[in-house]
């Protein structure tokens, strides 16, 4: 069993005692660190980041977290550097925050970083920021998982205000923009129990009014150290008396009245789902929605195990033991042998326009050999298994556009003969073409998201794109 110190995070928020409460028996943490209203986050970072762990994995927690499913099993069996938890917003919907599972040797890592001087990006997201830093010249990636965690629900309106004042200053990016747009046009108008989103909307108002875009780190950093005093003669200017404090029983009583509510933890059973499209047909972005869903599925797996498995032609992989599904070329030469490995599944084909899927894969392919000499042993099973599924899905291991054009069409009427007669375990989707959501939600039995389906695909596009523009 790994060794895990649980470090809480509270700033009086009101389902504070609850959350720690939860968090000690889901967690069951061998030490409990808890940092008492330490504002503003930025000075909270740096105090934890001098607590010494003599642990394997640190679970950050903050207050408003209320974890409702184990969390521990997973993390006896977890080897990631980080994972970031999805959890149910009661402002965003499915959102990743608030419950942080870090690796000890990371979070060392983390304390020994040095933030650049004037740096907007700490002041907003101190946290995320730091770990970044940490991260990148480790080559090091986060995982996402899907856990059973209500987020931002029973706040005292002061709370709602801060944070939401804070969420427009961290929304000043066209993609946050649009996400958190897309959030607030379901918020209630009517107040009452809809009071909560009363205030939240308030508070983006306020701050667009008080904060130009223009401010810098230090103007910003004097807002938010401000944000307790602003939210308290707002909630009185809107006239609102604040909620009692909250217990395990209003929690409970809660739960008894929304028994039918989406729980896309790990406690209920889901069908396995295989993201069956081309490379460079949004198969990320397809990943990044199926996490959304629920759904924790893994985008191109190029671990030991998994290589070996499909290699000796065996389908029952370790990885789906943990994972909900797999998506990207993995499982475009073995989907039928997926079909028969695990009944019931769900099967989603992405697809594209030709000539921009045959331009991107063009760029994408540039500078990544199949082949490479005098690389390490975890390196050698990526290009082991570049080797393989290329060989498998392209007949080639270069990019060349006949052939690849060729692959394309044949995979595409493989799969709409092989599950002609079986239309709901199959879905066409064209994300790349702005399809989104409101087909894949309903296929898979989940509520439609207000926000978009992350586009992931473009940002690594935008990299490749400059990477070979450089280097001719």
């Amino acid at each position: 069993m790994a060794k895990v110190d649980l470090v809480f995070r509270q700033v009086d928020e009101r389902t504070r005692q609850v959350a720690l409460d939860l968090a000690i028996r889901r967690i069951r943490p061998d030490d409990v660190h808890v940092i008492d209203d330490v504002r503003p986050f930025t000075e909270c970072i740096r105090q934890m980041l001098r607590i010494e762990h003599q642990c394997d994995y640190v679970v950050y927690v903050d207050a408003d977290c209320l974890i409702l499913e184990d969390l521990r099993e997973f993390i006896d069996n977890c080897q990631a550097a980080y994972v970031d938890s999805y959890v149910s917003d009661r402002f965003r919907g499915r959102v990743h925050c608030g419950v942080h599972i870090t690796r000890a040797d990371l979070v060392r890592r983390m304390a020994e970083v040095e933030v650049p001087p004037d740096d907007l990006k700490f002041v907003l997201r101190p946290e995320s920021r730091v770990r970044n830093l940490a991260m990148k010249p480790l080559r090091m990636s986060k995982q996402f998982r899907n856990f059973d965690i209500l987020h931002d629900h029973f706040q005292f309106y002061r709370h709602i205000f801060m944070k939401y004042a804070l969420r427009e200053l961290r929304s000043r990016t066209p993609k946050q923009l649009k996400r958190l747009s897309a959030a607030a046009r379901q918020w209630p108008e009517i107040e009452g129990e809809a009071a909560d989103f009363v205030v939240a909307r308030h508070a983006l108002e306020y701050a667009r009014e008080h904060v130009p875009k223009t401010a810098g780190a230090s103007e910003t950093h004097s807002f938010i150290e401000s944000l307790p005093q602003r939210a308290a003669t707002e909630i009185e200017h809107l006239g609102l008396r604040e909620k009692e404090p909250f217990t395990e029983a209003a929690l409970d009583s809660w739960l008894g009245n929304n028994a039918d509510r989406v729980c896309y933890g790990g406690s209920k059973a889901k069908p396995k789902i295989f993201g069956i499209g081309m490379s460079r047909t949004g198969t990320r972005s397809l990943t990044a929605a199926l996490q959304v869903l629920g759904f924790d599925t893994v985008h191109y797996p190029i671990d030991e195990d998994t290589f070996g498995e499909l290699a000796h032609g065996q389908y029952d992989l370790t990885i789906l033991k943990n994972h909900d599904g797999l998506t990207d070329i993995t499982t475009v030469p073995y989907y039928q042998q997926f079909d028969r490995a695990y009944p019931h599944s769900k099967f989603i084909l992405t697809v594209r326009d030709r000539e921009s899927w045959l331009r991107s894969c063009q760029t994408h392919w540039f500078n990544r050999p199949a082949l490479k000499a005098g690389v390490d042993y975890e390196q050698q099973v990526h290009f082991n298994m570049r080797q393989l599924l290329r060989a498998a899905v392209y007949g080639c291991y270069n990019f060349v556009p006949e052939r690849f054009s060729w692959a394309y069409d044949q995979h595409v009427r493989n799969v709409l003969e092989y599950f002609k007669d079986r239309p709901d375990d199959l879905l066409v989707l064209d994300i790349c073409g702005g399809e989104g959501f409101e087909k894949l939600a309903p296929f898979l039995d989940r509520p439609v998201p207000t926000e978009p389906v992350p586009h992931k695909g473009a940002v690594l596009s935008k990299k490749m794109a400059a990477a070979r523009a450089s280097a001719t």
